[in-house]
């Protein structure tokens, strides 16, 4: 590890809610390096992000995860996160993509 080397990563943009008629922040993407790994950084990625989305008004912060990814599903889950429910009885959200051709 050095000083000067890049050690974790937040990828967000600012979106909007139109159930909740606010803003939401959406992490796109959220790394830190392997020889980082196991300090805390992606919490206190997350405790950076979640104070942004406060300043601005935000309603919520949002993410997709792999299903596989079982590391990062419980450093998410640590902070607060769960899966997306409207309604319990209509079930989870999906995140479904059509790719465009260039």
């Amino acid at each position: 590890m050095d000083n000067d080397s890049p050690a974790a990563l937040a990828n967000c943009f600012e979106g909007f809610s139109t159930f909740a008629c606010q803003p939401l922040i959406n992490i796109h993407d959220i790394c830190v390096h392997k020889n980082y790994r196991g300090l805390g950084l992606s919490q206190k990625l997350l405790e950076k992000v979640e104070s942004i989305a406060k300043e601005r008004g935000c309603c919520k912060i949002t993410l997709e995860v792999l299903s596989n990814n079982d590391v990062a599903k419980a450093a998410y889950k640590k902070f607060g996160f769960s899966s997306y429910e409207l309604d319990p009885e209509a079930g989870s959200a999906v995140f479904w993509q059509k790719a465009l051709d260039a």
